[in-house]
Order: structure tokens, then C-alpha cells, then sequence
């Protein structure tokens, strides 16, 4: 098979990619979908941050496609260790979360696309080809989001909306909707339990919630319909 043409003069004749996933089908599925291609090759595979971290660094990749949900912490987490211990590197979020609430977030945590998994190969192949090419990668659903909220920024933002959570303050409110108790989430961010109740005060603050009941009521709400 011919080898393809490069993105650009500059760029290597192989592109190492490096996939981050708690799910060995996705990453399997993945690889097969990257391997087809001449001038892409996987260099590793990890479930979790500390994995995907000493990977990075041993493998240099030029591409990290991670997922926001992984084993023992955060994608966004991820993503910020990753710009600082390799700033060159390039990253996508392949996730199945809704695309208007988090790719606003991933791109300012460093991440170059965002992208879901109910897309098809060829759209994912677009994706990282995209990004490889020193472009940020939006869907269209993620960019009209985003565009709108450019367009009218004198618009009030809706009062008590999850948007003023921090990206911390959001990961654990996900988990409380998820069903998670506080000592699963501090396992699961790699925090104190101490620490998971200041966030949960600061949540219930700026939401406007009185109790944790109301909070866990309004998590559980919100993990169904995100447009709350």
C-alpha cells in the first residue's frame, strides 16, 4: 500500500496515536479503525491517567484520543497533565457525554477536538486528521453551541446553571448524579472524602440548593436531561 502524503511538508511520515479508554472494546475498535491507515499507527494503549502518563512520556505521541470517564479520574484532569508534561501534544476527546456541555470545557483545558462516540469511523478518522493539521475540531451541534453564546453574550446566562460550576465542581456533581456516594468519588478523583464535601457545599451554593437531598435530586435529574 502506498504510503499516504503527509499533512504538511514538516510533518513525520507516521503520526503516533495514543488511545485512552476504560473500555478495551472502544480501545480495540479504535485501533482497528487507526491501524487501517498508512500514515497512522497506535503507540500505546491506557484505561487510566497514570498509565496514559507514563505512556506519554516513554512513547511521545502526537495525538492522545482520551475518553472523559476513566478508571480512577477525570479526562479533564488528564488533559491538563498531559499539556504540561508534553505541550506539543495534540488531543481529542472521544466520549459519549453531551457534546454542548463539555467541549467548551475540554477545548479550554487544552484539548484540540471533541468528538462522540456514536460517530461513525469515518468522522473520527476526519477528526484526527483535522487536529493533526494544527485545526481545532468541532461537530456542528458543538459549534453552533458555542456560536450562539458569542453571538448574544449580553444575553443573562440562566440563573443557578450548572455553566458556573468550576470543571472540578462539575466532575463531582456528575458522579453525584451518577449515583456515586462521596468516598466513591474521592476514590474515583483521587481526592479526601473532606474534600469532596467542600465541593459538594460549593455546588449546593451556587446552585441554590438547600440540602444534599435536593442536590442528589437535582444531579440524578440533570445526568437524564442535561438541558435542566
Amino acid at each position: 500500500m502506498k504510503a499516504a502524503r503527509p499533512l504538511h511538508p514538516s510533518a513525520p511520515d507516521i503520526f503516533r496515536i495514543l488511545i485512552v479508554d476504560d473500555h478495551p472494546l472502544v480501545r480495540e475498535s479504535l485501533k482497528k479503525i487507526i491501524q487501517r491507515e498508512p500514515d497512522l499507527a497506535v503507540c500505546g494503549e491506557a484505561a487510566d491517567r497514570d498509565e496514559a502518563l507514563v505512556l506519554a512520556a516513554s512513547t511521545k505521541p502526537h495525538l492522545v484520543i482520551c475518553d472523559l470517564t476513566l478508571k480512577s479520574s477525570h479526562g479533564l484532569e488528564l488533559i491538563k497533565d498531559l499539556c504540561h508534561q508534553q505541550s506539543d501534544v495534540q488531543i481529542i476527546v472521544l466520549s459519549m457525554h453531551d457534546e454542548t456541555l463539555h467541549a467548551e470545557r475540554v477545548i479550554r483545558a487544552g484539548a484540540r477536538g471533541y468528538i462522540s462516540k456514536q460517530e461513525v469511523p469515518k468522522k473520527i478518522l476526519q477528526a484526527i486528521r483535522h487536529v493533526l493539521s494544527g485545526q481545532i475540531y468541532w461537530s456542528e451541534k458543538a459549534a453552533a453551541h458555542v456560536a450562539s453564546k458569542i453571538a448574544r453574550p449580553s444575553r443573562p446566562a440562566r440563573k443557578f446553571s450548572v455553566d458556573i460550576l468550576s470543571d472540578r465542581e462539575m466532575q463531582v456533581f456528575e458522579l453525584f448524579g451518577s449515583g456515586q456516594s462521596s468516598r466513591q468519588i474521592a476514590l474515583a478523583l483521587g481526592i479526601d472524602a473532606s474534600t469532596v464535601e467542600t465541593y459538594r457545599a460549593r455546588i449546593k451554593e451556587k446552585l441554590n440548593l438547600k440540602s444534599a437531598v435536593e442536590l442528589l435530586q437535582y444531579a440524578i435529574c440533570w445526568s437524564n436531561n442535561p438541558k435542566l
